[in-house]
């Protein structure tokens, strides 16, 4: 029977029980609920929902970190017709009202009571807000415990949670996701039932999987990868592990996860980390490291053109595996069978590093308008095409404008943008494909590339475009460099920010004798300067001559989600970064 709405994937997990089908993670240990235990919670809180006056097209809001009860939330709205309302938990209270007031929030659901405080303080001020409900900590009055709301203990919630289930229609809206935006307002995303899993469906068929995967989720479950990846898993009634982003570096290894989706700086902190063990390392070892990546390599190629390896080779990794790759997959569990990529360019030196380590990778691209997935890599061999990211999904057309924006049509393309008909009409073509923002290339066979966001296109005041983020890429290959912002639209060269890794930074000062006191004196030496011209001379040797840096400042703060110069995804929020540091940016372009 083919999945219908959200609960209908949802009863894959249902119909495959077993005693441990949820674990929650932290550092202190993990808790762990089987599938009925899970089940009989949702279906109460759903019925809690229902006394508490929730209809069909009612908004619910939820923030919270990723953990068990985010799902259930999600599945106990949704069963009621509802409509979620999922939300970081770095939001201000001033982000916050603006969402809850727009989307007319009738219930909230919080972790802990550091999160309820933002809604404690802005409730004043949302009128159609009528209940708050905390998941864990100490509650106050006027706010409901989710505990006392899903006992689990009525054998009829679940019937009920059934029969209510099949009465939601796929057009039925089911979310309601608010674009973090790297600028202007937040955008509330409309997006269906039907959107949801017809995307969840598609992407499966790229996806191999069973019951026997553990499936951890730790990027935040209000970003619509990670959600969306959720749903992946429970078509394939997978075991699920919750971390937050916070705690999963300590966790890699215990939870052991087989499949994981995670944004490109994740895998490129793996690998800077990995490339810091081993240029620490004597020279023996790092000879060692380099002879075992090139022969990962050596099998990755042949892997991937559907060759097998000859004897000798098949010897050699074998050596290379049991004293070198293994013991790096060690530390992300050594169960990985495949990770996912997406929300920003993957770096091609850092999926190389991942193939050659023995742990299949695969890129994503899309948006939370189309729910988000579009285009997929596969880990086929044949289909593998390096430096693209892969072909659209069956049931979506994707093609390029005539300026080479990627468009996107078919059935996971949203419902339009709550609250906001004029920004619907203008995201979408007059043929009805919806216009990404992204400049891509696409081959002859529809394999498709990203260059840039069109809106962060530099074009320099000579007329030259110039794409910041594969260069941004190049610079953050090296561990010294944490961000790099490009600079230059309308300027008459190009010029970069760099945040330094001031860890890494701070640890090499030490050991080449480099006296500071303060980190602003540090990154005034000239040894540090040097340092720096070196890695931007590297990049710049690649480079069009207009496309190369020709002046760059260090940077004495961190960019960062909390500072308001990143969004919860990494991305850079250029406009923030611009208006934060234009005296400096003014500094270089007047000297």
């Amino acid at each position: 029977m083919t999945d219908r709405n959200v609960l209908d994937v949802y009863r894959h997990e249902v119909d495959a029980p077993r005693a441990e089908h949820y674990a929650h993670w932290t550092p202190a240990g993990r808790r762990v609920l089987s599938t009925e235990d899970f089940f009989a919670k949702t279906a109460s809180f759903a019925d809690a929902l229902a006394e508490l006056g929730v209809t069909r097209g009612d908004r619910v809001l939820l923030l919270s970190e990723n953990r068990p009860e985010w799902h259930m939330v999600d599945l106990a709205a949704l069963d009621l017709g509802a409509v979620d309302v999922p939300v970081y938990q770095t939001l201000t209270p001033a982000q916050l009202a603006y969402q809850v007031i727009d989307s007319g929030v009738r219930v909230a659901v919080a972790e802990n009571p550091v999160q309820m405080a933002k809604l404690l303080e802005i409730r004043a001020k949302c009128p159609d807000l009528r209940h708050l409900i905390q998941i864990e900590g100490e509650g106050v009055d006027g706010v409901l415990e989710f505990e006392s709301l899903a006992l689990g203990e009525d054998g009829g919630a679940e019937e009920r949670f059934w029969d209510r289930a099949a009465t939601v229609e796929d057009q039925n809206l089911a979310t309601i996701i608010y674009t973090s935006g790297t600028t202007g307002e937040p955008k509330g995303v409309m997006l269906s039932h039907h959107n949801l899993v017809q995307n969840a469906s598609f992407t499966n068929r790229r996806l191999s999987g069973d019951r026997t995967d553990l499936a951890l989720e730790f990027l935040p479950l209000c970003h619509t990868a990670e959600r969306l990846a959720g749903y992946c898993y429970m078509q394939h009634s997978m075991s699920k592990a919750y971390c937050t982003v916070e705690h999963v570096g300590g966790l890699f290894s215990r939870i052991a996860p087989t499949i994981f989706f995670a944004a490109p700086r994740v895998y490129e902190k793996v690998y800077q980390k990995v490339a810091e063990r081993v240029e620490a390392s004597p020279p023996a070892k790092r000879r060692l490291f380099n002879w075992a990546l090139g022969v990962g390599g050596e099998v990755n190629d042949l892997r991937i053109m559907g060759r097998p390896s000859g004897f000798g080779l098949k010897l050699r990794h074998g050596l290379a595996d049991r004293f070198v790759l293994s013991k790096i997959r060690g530390s992300l569990g050594g169960r990985v069978r495949l990770c996912i990529s997406g929300a920003a360019e993957l770096p091609k030196y850092v999926s190389d590093f991942f193939h050659a380590l023995g742990v299949p990778m695969v890129e994503a691209y899309g948006l939370t308008e189309t729910s988000p997935v579009a285009v997929i890599g596969s880990i086929e061999p044949g289909k593998i095409r390096r430096g693209w990211i892969g072909q659209a999904l069956e049931n979506l057309e994707v093609k390029l404008a005539a300026d080479g924006e990627v468009l996107v049509k078919g059935p996971s393309v949203m419902v339009g943008y709550w609250n906001k008909p004029e920004q619907t009409s203008e995201a979408f073509d007059p043929e009805g494909f919806l216009r990404t923002g992204d400049i891509g290339e696409m081959d002859g066979e529809g394999y498709l590339r990203i260059i840039d966001r069109k809106k962060d296109l530099i074009v320099t005041s000579g007329g030259k475009n110039v794409a910041p983020q594969p260069i941004e890429s190049r610079l953050k290959q090296t561990p010294l460099v944490d961000v790099a912002v490009l600079i230059g639209d309308r300027r008459n060269f190009i010029s970069a920010l760099i945040s330094p890794d001031f860890g890494e930074l701070k640890r090499w000062a030490l050991a080449n004798d480099v006296p500071f006191d303060m980190i602003e004196d540090l990154l005034q030496q000239p040894e540090v300067l040097t340092l720096f011209q070196e890695v931007v001379d590297t990049v710049n040797a690649d480079l069009a001559r207009y496309e190369q840096i020709r002046e760059f400042r260090l940077l004495t703060e961190s960019l960062t989600v909390e500072g308001g110069f990143l969004t919860p995804t990494l991305k850079v929020k250029r406009p923030a970064v611009g208006e934060h540091f234009s005296d400096l940016i003014e500094n270089i372009y007047s000297g």
